[in-house]
């Protein structure tokens, strides 16, 4: 289970277009790492992962995670670039990076942290890394073809998209790959951020 902004229809296909070029540079040299794409329909932005949730513990993390956002205004969202974890030389995951906005979207990351701490869920160590996965490559390796394929995208302008609601979603695994479904939506407020870090301090 996790928490979600999930990307409308145009944002979606937007970035389908940008995996596309990716995968015809893969048939074309024939050198690229095999890599598994994500479907369009499940390209979204994580907010929080939550692991294996039991059912009757959904509705306290509903209720907690609408009263983490009840409080946070809407934003713009621009997705912009491409890259690789851990690097594009050696590619793990392949993903589509965020601008502006992102530092509103690490702010709601926080809130809802904060809000789903008291229910035991551990609160994220790392940074928050806002990104789209698009592919996950099965055999890591360096390969300077990807490299110059990703570099070439660093700092293409995608789209902006509105941040209105965040989602809490269920992810099943099929020999198809994952399905994810959504459990529950809940719209963003319009108060301010302080407002929310305030009351989950």
């Amino acid at each position: 289970m996790f928490v979600a902004v999930l990307l409308g229809e145009e944002a979606r296909a937007r970035l389908a277009v940008e995996v596309d070029r990716l995968r015809a540079t893969e048939r074309a040299s024939g050198t690229l790492p095999e890599v598994v794409w994500v479907s369009p329909a499940n390209f979204h932005l994580t907010v929080k992962f939550l692991g294996a949730v039991d059912t009757d513990r959904v509705p306290d993390v509903e209720r907690a995670l609408a009263a983490a956002v009840a409080g946070v205004p809407a934003f713009e969202l621009t997705l912009r670039g491409l890259g690789a974890f851990p690097s594009a030389a050696r590619p793990r995951v392949i993903w589509a990076g965020t601008a502006h906005g992102a530092a509103e979207l690490a702010d709601l990351a926080a809130c809802v942290e904060r809000s789903l701490s008291p229910l035991g869920f551990p609160m994220e160590e790392r940074a928050f890394s806002a990104h789209v996965t698009l592919g996950r490559v099965r055999t890591p390796r360096r390969n300077p073809r990807l490299a110059e394929a990703l570099a070439a995208s660093a700092s293409v302008e995608l789209l902006s998209v509105p941040v209105a609601r965040v989602s809490l979603m269920r992810s099943d695994l099929s020999p198809r790959g994952a399905r994810y479904s959504e459990l529950a939506g809940h719209p963003l407020g319009m108060g301010t951020l302080s407002e929310r870090h305030r009351r989950f301090t």
